[in-house]
């Protein structure tokens, strides 16, 4: 009934919730000292010292949606070090952190973006290019719903790409 009748505590209730929201929204998907562009040309690079700054990075961070970015950039690192047993141990862990997070968010088109990019990129021998027509057609058909980082980040990604071309964004 108070809240009814005072028409300033409302207003001041609804901004305490919605900032209190927003603030666990930020803290989720926040990773301090992660920029996209730092993470993509890491991710395209051949160079082990920045997949593994980048995932030091992502490590540090707290959990939420690191995951996706630790896998991939674990698949990544698998096929710059050495040793078979080293390289398929390192590949497996990272596919199953990257395909938990795209079980549990299944939309979210940086993660299908993410596995494009591994599948694209995989030794044949590991068969892991099962999804890759379908990560493929989700991202063209949700592009325009991302924000512009993602979007400049696919279409960078695009012009070496033999999958997902400038064309079909």
């Amino acid at each position: 009934m108070f809240i009814l009748k005072n028409k300033t505590f409302f207003p001041f209730v609804c901004t305490v919730i919605l900032s209190f929201a927003l603030h666990l929204a930020f803290a989720q998907n926040h990773i301090p000292g992660f920029e996209r562009n730092a993470y993509y040309a890491a991710l395209s690079s051949n160079e082990l010292p920045a997949v593994e700054k980048q995932l030091d990075i992502i490590l540090r961070s707290k959990p939420g949606q690191k995951e996706a970015f630790e896998g991939a950039l674990q698949m990544k690192r698998a096929a710059l070090i050495k040793g078979a047993a080293n390289k398929l141990k390192e590949f497996k862990a990272g596919r199953e952190k990257l395909e938990n997070m795209i079980a549990k968010d299944p939309d979210n088109v940086e993660f299908r973006f993410l596995r494009l990019i591994i599948q694209e990129k995989a030794p044949k021998i590991l068969h892991y290019d099962q999804e890759i027509n379908k990560d493929h057609q989700f991202i063209i058909a949700h592009f325009t719903a991302i924000p512009e980082s993602l979007q400049k980040a696919i279409r960078a990604y695009s012009r070496l790409s033999n999958v997902l071309l400038p064309g079909d964004l």
